[in-house]
């Protein structure tokens, strides 16, 4: 549930997003609302329990994916959205999101 109501908020509030993109990609208002969606999609599938397997690998695959950003922002100074410290503090849990995705691919 966490993560369609994460994927629902690329749409809310999408220029809290779009900020944490890093300059070098293209098409950043794209980007958000396609992480959006596969959020919202993968988060779905995740309450699914014959597509719970399948969800579980396309969530790890976003969180790798949107890895760079997380890494852009503490770089940056967390680039107003958090504090430099929270911004670092943050990363590991990207791994423990992780974790708990590949959990659900027993």
């Amino acid at each position: 549930m966490a993560f369609i109501l994460a994927g629902a908020n690329h749409f809310i509030n999408p220029g809290f997003y779009i900020r944490m993109i890093p300059p070098v990609l293209p098409y950043p208002f794209a980007i958000n609302y396609i992480s959006g969606v596969a959020e919202i999609s993968l988060g779905g599938l995740m309450l699914i329990p014959k597509t719970r397997k399948l969800a579980a690998w396309g969530l790890i695959l976003l969180l790798l994916a949107v890895f760079p950003a997380n890494i852009y922002m503490a770089l940056e100074g967390g680039l107003g959205i958090a504090t430099p410290l929270v911004s670092w503090i943050r990363l590991p849990f990207q791994f423990l999101f992780i974790a708990w995705a590949y959990w659900h691919t027993k």
